[in-house]
C-alpha cells in the first residue's frame, strides 16, 4: 500500500513531468491559462459592447486565434535567433511606415493602415510595439552598462525615427507608447540619474512646443476636455461624461449582462473599442471590474520571467514588454475614468481590434521564449 511521502513524490514527479512537457514545447503555463480566460471573458463582454453583432464576434475570435497560433509559434524561436535578425525587422517596419505616409489607407481623418483589396488591411505601428524595445535591447545588450551618452543618444535617434512617423498619421497614443516601449529599455538598462533628472525637467517645454507645433486641434481639444468636460459636454466632453456615468451606474453588481443602458441607447459611442471597460462596469459593476486583476497576474508573471531571464537582451526585452503591456492598461483605464486624456488606446485584449490583438499576443510569445529558451541547472 503507497504510504503519504509516496504519493507526494508521485503528485511531485507528475507535476514536474507536466512542467518539463510545457518547457519542451516552450510554452508558459501561466500565462497560456492566463491569456485564455482573460480572451474567453473578453468575447462576452465584446458581444454585448458591440450590440449583439455576431459578424465583428467571430472577427475578434478569429484574430485572438491567429495571435495565439502567432504566439506559440515565436514562442520556438530561440532569443538569440531573434537578436540577429532585429536589425531587419526594424529596418523593415520603418520602411512600412514610410509605405503608409506615402501611400497609405485614410479613415476617420488619419492614415494609420495599408490596405491590399481583398487580401489585408493592418496597421504597421502596431509592429513596432514589438519591434522598437527588441531593437534597442539588441543595441545596449551589446554594450557596456550602463549605457554611455553617445549610446543614449543612438537608442533616442532610433526611437524618434517611428516615433514621428507615427506621430504624423497623426496617432499620439501608439507614437507615445512606442517611446515609452524604448525608454523603458534604456531605463532599466541602467540609466543614470542625471539623464533621467533631465529628461523630467525637459517634460515641461517640450509639451509646450508639442502643444503650440505638433498636437492637431482635435487632441488639444482632448486635453481641455481632461481638464474640464462639462466646458463642452454634448461636443468634446461627450464621452467622458457618459463613460464616467456608466461606470458609476453600475454600482457593485451592475446592470446585468446585455441591460446596460448607455450603450445600448447608443451614449457611449467607440463602446465596442477604447470606452468598453466602461460597457464591463456598467453590466457588472465593481465585482465584474476585478477580471481586470488578470492584468495584474499577467504583469506580475512578467516581471517573474524578466527576472529570471540569463543574457541582457532576454532581462532587458522582457522587462521592457511587460512594462509597456502595463503602460496600455494603465493609460486606457485612467482614459475612461477620466484620470487621463482621451488618446485612443484600447482596453488590451478586451476592447474590438485585429492587429493589436494579435500583436500583444505575438508580445507574450517573446516573453514565453525568453523564458522556456533558458538553460536550467538541472539539466546541465
Amino acid at each position: 500500500m503507497m504510504s503519504n511521502f509516496d504519493r507526494t513524490l508521485s503528485d511531485e514527479d507528475v507535476l514536474r513531468r507536466r512542467a518539463g512537457l510545457l518547457q519542451r514545447l516552450h510554452i508558459d503555463g501561466w500565462l497560456l491559462l492566463l491569456l485564455l480566460i482573460l480572451g474567453a471573458g473578453s468575447l462576452f463582454i465584446l458581444y454585448s459592447a458591440s450590440g449583439k453583432n455576431v459578424d465583428l464576434l467571430l472577427k475578434q475570435a478569429t484574430s485572438f486565434g491567429i495571435g495565439l497560433a502567432g504566439m506559440l509559434v515565436i514562442a520556438q524561436f530561440d532569443p538569440r535567433f531573434m537578436a540577429r535578425w532585429v536589425p531587419l525587422a526594424y529596418l523593415g517596419g520603418v520602411g512600412l511606415l514610410v509605405v503608409v505616409e506615402v501611400m497609405g489607407h485614410t479613415a476617420m481623418g488619419a492614415t494609420r493602415w495599408i490596405n491590399i483589396p481583398g487580401v489585408i488591411r493592418f496597421q504597421p505601428s502596431e509592429i513596432l510595439k514589438i519591434i522598437m524595445p527588441m531593437t534597442v535591447a539588441w543595441y545596449l545588450a551589446k554594450r557596456s552598462l550602463p549605457p554611455r551618452p553617445r549610446h543614449v543618444l543612438v537608442c533616442l535617434a532610433m526611437i524618434g525615427v517611428p516615433f514621428v512617423l507615427i506621430l504624423k498619421q497623426p496617432d499620439l497614443g501608439t507614437s507615445l507608447l512606442i517611446l515609452a516601449s524604448g525608454a523603458f529599455v534604456v531605463f532599466m538598462a541602467g540609466l543614470q540619474w542625471r539623464w533621467i533628472v533631465g529628461a523630467v525637467a525637459a517634460v515641461v517645454p517640450i509639451a509646450v512646443g508639442m502643444w503650440y507645433f505638433v498636437m492637431h486641434d482635435y487632441q488639444k481639444r482632448r486635453v481641455l476636455t481632461f481638464l474640464n468636460p462639462e466646458s463642452d459636454p454634448l461636443g468634446s466632453g461627450w464621452n467622458i461624461i457618459q463613460s464616467k456615468a456608466a461606470i458609476g451606474s453600475g454600482g457593485v453588481l451592475g446592470k446585468g449582462w446585455l441591460l446596460g443602458t448607455q450603450s445600448h441607447l447608443d451614449f457611449l459611442p467607440e463602446s465596442h473599442t477604447d470606452f468598453i471597460i466602461a460597457v464591463l462596469a456598467e453590466e457588472f459593476g465593481l465585482v465584474g471590474v476585478c477580471l481586470l486583476l488578470l492584468y495584474l497576474l499577467l504583469i506580475a508573471r512578467g516581471l517573474v520571467i524578466t527576472a529570471q531571464a540569463q543574457t541582457l537582451f532576454g532581462k532587458l526585452l522582457a522587462g521592457a514588454l511587460t512594462m509597456t503591456f502595463f503602460v496600455y492598461v494603465f493609460v486606457n483605464i485612467g482614459m475612461v475614468s477620466g484620470l487621463l486624456p482621451v488618446v485612443g488606446v484600447p482596453l488590451p485584449f478586451i476592447s474590438y481590434g485585429g492587429t493589436h490583438l494579435v500583436t500583444l499576443l505575438s508580445g507574450f510569445g517573446v516573453l514565453m521564449a525568453i523564458h522556456t529558451h533558458r538553460k536550467w541547472i538541472a539539466q546541465v
